[in-house]
This record gives C-alpha cells, structure tokens and sequence, in this order.
C-alpha cells in the first residue's frame, strides 16, 4: 500500500534535485570548488555534496550562509527551495512591510502583521512567512 502524500514527496525530491543542481552551478560559475564553499559556509564538505545531488532538504539557515557564499540573496535560494511561493493575490515577498497587501481580504491578517513589524529584520520576515505558510498548507 502507498502510503499518503507520495506525490508530495516526489515533488518536494524534484524540488531538492533543482535546487542542488542551481547551488552546483551557482559554485562553479563562482569559480568554487565544494572544499571551498565548505570552508566560506563551515559546513561539511559532504552535507555540501548531499545537497547538491539533492539527497538532502537544507534548512532556511543553511540556506542562508550558502546564499552568502555564493554572494546570491537569500531569496534567490529559499525560491529555489520552493519555500518562497508567491503570495496569494501575487504579492511578492520582497514588497516593504504592508506594500500592496493592506487591501487585499486574501492574504491573511498573520502575514501583514508578521511583514509590519519593525523589530524584524528582512530575512526575518521572509523565513517566519515561509514557516507560516508551510504551516497553512499542512493543515490545508
């Protein structure tokens, strides 16, 4: 018997092939060998390579000092990921805090609270509303 979800689980195993695919070239336009993004990252040389042949689902952190190493931003990475989907009515995650959501009755009250608050960085934002979607989605 199949168990449930396996369609889920062999789009999330797509997704983490493409994205080890883009870091691999993104490191060899970079001029990288894996040793070297191993030492810019401190991560593992084969957790590196895990990632890049897809084997392994890199979290928002790793993502995050791979993106620096690459000198990509890090929503570059976390799209690549497919973490950043877009926004219910097309708003974009790179918006200003409140920018073309205040109106709009489908993206929900968290993420316009979550995008407003001024204590959190950027990055902040970005990772806390991937998680709340991520969330919303499980539950859906």
């Amino acid at each position: 018997m199949r168990e449930p979800h396996g369609s889920q689980r062999e789009a999330w195993a797509a997704q983490r092939q493409a994205l080890g695919a883009f870091i691999r070239e993104q490191r060899k336009q970079a001029n990288l060998s894996l040793r070297q993004l191993a030492e810019r990252t401190r991560l593992s040389n084969p957790y590196l390579s895990q990632i890049e042949r897809g084997l392994h689902q890199p979290s928002v952190r790793v993502l995050r000092a791979i993106s620096d190493a690459l000198n990509l931003s890090a929503e570059t990475l976390l799209t690549q990921a497919g973490l950043l989907d877009a926004l219910a009515g097309g708003a974009d995650l790179a918006e200003p805090a409140g920018a073309g959501v205040a109106g709009e009755p489908d993206v929900p009250d968290t993420e316009r609270a979550i995008r407003a608050d001024k204590r959190l960085t950027e990055d902040q934002k970005s990772a806390l509303l991937v998680v709340y979607r991520s969330m919303l989605k499980q539950a859906g």
